[in-house]
């Protein structure tokens, strides 16, 4: 592993917030140059880890003052990650395209084991995660006529793949984007995919994947690059899509979307209003599903309703963004960097 310093820079933003309060929101950038990242795991204010391009993958237990960064090769091949899932034993990371590879470490990166591989040409895996309680799901292109998924129910030791038939059907074109490793969440025995292309649709299991249904969403959909590129659940109930058009990424209809009843149906919200494109979206901890920060290459956006209304609070581009568990601060990631958001009430 080497070790780099990074260079820092600071933005200050002042945004008023819910009654005669103000909301502060400070982003420190650090520079990682030649690197693409777009999976991180916020572990707490000091530590987060990183995958990214070129089988780069990295950590900061010093609030990004310096990074570890080590890089996996498989034969000649650096993979590109874009999937990661931490857990209080072991870091995982997933590769996108042919083969498809997922590495295990216990030692903070100094070795990787590798515990599954799938080498079918069509393999593309969007994103992953794991559970507190050692249940995990990646998901992938479709193969087959169902959307490729893996699952792990002892904390990533193993992982076997779901047959289509037990998954549904997708449509022609209909496949996920690896934007921000947000394809994928679990909330107890609940898993939610999310999809994009011809169709924008929400996967449902409520039993770890072993029955699943399928729902229609009014997030732009009928291109290669419209649909849901990044979804979060603040509890089994309310949940929240985003995504867009790729190739009109100033375009801000049908682009946002709510849910409180589990995923089934979806309602647009600041349609038309708000942010345009975005790749990642995550609620803040702890705001009773009220606050919601998203991210994209647009900049990033804040939202203290819900999603019903949203506030541009920097023009800075990052790809994905994760919060850590107190709520107080986020690790966010981009091109060539990694970024610290720090939220405090006026």
């Amino acid at each position: 592993m080497k070790s780099i310093i990074t260079v820092l820079s600071v933005l200050l933003i002042f945004l008023s917030c819910t009654g005669d309060k103000e909301k502060n929101f400070q982003v420190t950038t650090f520079e990682i140059p030649d690197i693409s990242i777009r999976a991180i795991e916020a572990i707490d204010k000091n530590t987060m880890w990183f995958a990214g391009s070129n089988g780069q993958v990295g950590f900061t237990k010093t609030e990004g003052l310096s990074f570890e960064i080590d890089t996996i090769s498989y034969d000649t091949l650096k993979p590109e990650f874009r999937s990661i899932a931490v857990t209080d034993s072991a870091t995982f990371v997933l590769s996108i395209a042919s083969p498809a590879l997922l590495y295990k470490s216990t030692d903070d990166g100094k070795n990787w084991d590798l515990v599954y591989m799938e080498d079918n040409p069509s393999a593309f895996y969007n994103a992953m995660a794991i559970s507190k309680n050692g249940f995990g799901v990646a998901v992938g292109d479709p193969i087959d006529d169902c959307l490729s998924v893996i699952i792990t129910e002892n904390s990533g030791d193993n992982w076997k793949k779901i047959s289509c038939d037990s998954l549904p059907i997708v449509v022609n074109g209909e496949a996920g984007f690896a934007a921000s490793n947000s394809n994928v969440n679990i909330i107890g025995d609940n898993v939610w995919l999310v999809s994009g292309g011809t169709r924008a649709r929400v996967f449902h299991s409520e039993n770890k994947g072993e029955t699943w249904s399928v729902y229609n969403t009014p997030i732009v959909q009928g291109g290669q690059m419209t649909g849901i590129f990044t979804s979060h659940f603040y509890d089994s109930q309310n949940g929240i899509i985003m995504g867009g058009d790729w190739n009109q990424k100033d375009k801000n209809t049908e682009n946002k979307a709510i849910t409180s009843d589990g995923g089934r149906t979806w309602i647009l919200t600041a349609d038309g209003e708000g942010p345009s494109y975005r790749s990642s979206v995550r609620y803040i901890p702890g705001s009773k599903g009220k606050e919601l920060i998203a991210v994209g290459t647009p900049g990033i956006s804040y939202s203290k309703d819900g999603g019903m209304s949203w506030k541009k609070v920097s023009e800075e581009p990052f790809y994905t963004i994760r919060f850590v568990p107190d709520g107080k601060s986020a690790w966010l990631a981009g091109s060539g960097k990694i970024g610290k958001l720090e939220l405090t009430d006026q």
